[in-house]
């Protein structure tokens, strides 16, 4: 029998973990509907918060197993569906199609530029937590000598 090619409980934690992301991102996007020539903040939104969690889960996950399924879960599943470039795409296609060049290119700048920032303010957050965990267990490892 041939063996598949990927580990099956990946497959279905990436899938699992997309359908939340999915969810999630239709939820946000019917919550706050964005007319034509407006910021379309759902999707800058999820994508902000798609790159903290992502930044966040790689620092975390770095030292965890390769057989682990949080990575798959978290940030395959559900920082990849939550976070969307190709509606992304189509909504400055539109500002673009419409005559918005002005909203089109803040749009693309800030997407790139702020996604970055929350990127790296995920990574910082996990450092520090694991940095202060860290701290914590020494301290505590000595007071039981």
């Amino acid at each position: 029998m041939r063996s598949l090619p990927h580990d099956p409980r990946k497959l279905l934690a990436i899938y699992l973990g997309g359908v939340v992301g999915a969810l999630i991102r239709v939820g946000v996007a019917q919550a706050a509907s964005v007319g034509p020539g407006q910021w379309p903040w759902p999707t800058f939104a999820v994508n902000m918060v798609g790159a903290f969690l992502l930044g966040y889960f790689f620092v975390l996950f770095r030292d965890h197993p390769e057989e682990s399924l949080r990575h798959p879960f978290l940030g395959t599943g559900i920082c990849g569906t939550l976070t969307t470039f190709s509606t992304m795409q189509l909504e400055l296609f539109r500002l673009v199609d419409d005559g918005d060049l002005g909203l089109a290119f803040a749009y693309a700048a800030a997407t790139i530029a702020v996604g970055y920032v929350f990127l790296r303010a995920g990574i910082a957050l996990e450092r520090e937590q694991s940095e202060v965990g860290a701290v914590s267990a020494a301290e505590w490892s000595e007071d039981e000598r």
